[in-house]
């Protein structure tokens, strides 16, 4: 008992970093200025309609539950921070989208068996510590035949190599917790996902970010803006050569990644973010 009662108490605490983590910065811009459009792509991809059950989890502010909802569905988006998700309310209101926005650990999901047609998550659920936790709630939850949908960062995109380039300068992750990027790779999400689905479609895509005109207004931006990114930096706050290197290397990676656009019109550089685009069929 008294193990067990320890163990719930750091799950407990490591739950309250995660949320306080992503409250940091400005997720929300993040979301709306480099990645607009990818919770549609993930939509589409899911066929969703009129009418479909549909609950996003890890969802953030809405960028895949509510043009869910506009395209007629009815949606319940379910995250752990509730900054982020008061973000998405407004950002609905403004739209005239009409969902249910639900406080939730996609790894201890507040709903019952069987309850949605499709359960999705983009660039969410893989954030959770607990890898098959967070996928076997997303089954659950899902009825026989529903679909699940998944996009994912790729350990090999800016985003999976950003996570590597941070890792060593970060605390040290919880007692059983999981790399992000690992949801990017489709060995991975199949092996998660197992015997449990079928009919699964997956796919590697990109989403093109050139809001940038160089690799320090990039890493300056994620430095103010992204909570990963600013947590690790705090981290290090109190080591300044540290905080000099991890500097360095993120401009090194932004100038790796980054090439030129070939746009005449268009001043400094275009990225292409790799993505794994997963949908599966519940069994």
């Amino acid at each position: 008992m008294g193990d067990a009662t320890a163990a719930s108490g750091t799950d407990r605490a490591v739950k309250a970093r995660h949320r306080a983590m992503w409250a940091l910065g400005d997720y929300p811009a993040v979301a709306d200025q480099l990645i607009p459009t990818l919770g549609a792509t993930l939509v589409d991809a899911c066929g969703i309609g009129a009418g479909t059950r549909v609950l996003d989890v890890a969802a953030g502010t809405g960028n895949a539950a509510i043009p869910a909802a506009l395209a007629g569905a009815d949606v319940v988006a379910s995250d752990l921070t509730p900054e982020l998700l008061e973000a998405g309310r407004l950002i609905a209101e403004g739209l005239g989208a009409e969902l249910e926005w639900r406080e939730a650990d996609v790894e201890a999901l507040p709903f019952a068996d069987a309850t949605f047609d499709t359960v999705m998550s983009c660039v969410g659920v893989m954030f959770a510590p607990h890898h098959q936790a967070g996928a076997d709630e997303m089954l659950r939850v899902c009825r026989p035949g529903g679909t699940i949908g998944l996009v994912n960062w790729t350990p090999q995109g800016f985003i999976g190599r950003m996570f590597t380039t941070m890792k060593p300068y970060a605390p040290p992750p919880p007692p059983g917790a999981q790399p992000p990027p690992l949801w990017g790779d489709e060995e991975h999400v199949r092996a998660l996902l197992g015997e449990r689905v079928g009919s699964v479609e997956a796919r590697r895509d990109t989403v093109r970010v050139d809001r940038f005109t160089s690799p320090e207004e990039l890493r300056d931006y994620f430095k103010r803006n992204y909570g990963p990114t600013i947590a690790v930096y705090r981290n290090i706050a109190d080591a300044p050569e540290r905080v000099a290197a991890l500097d360095r290397e993120l401009v090194e990676l932004a100038r790796d990644h980054a090439r030129l656009t070939s746009s005449a019109d268009a001043a400094g550089m275009a990225m292409d973010w790799e993505y794994l685009l997963l949908t599966a069929r519940r069994s």
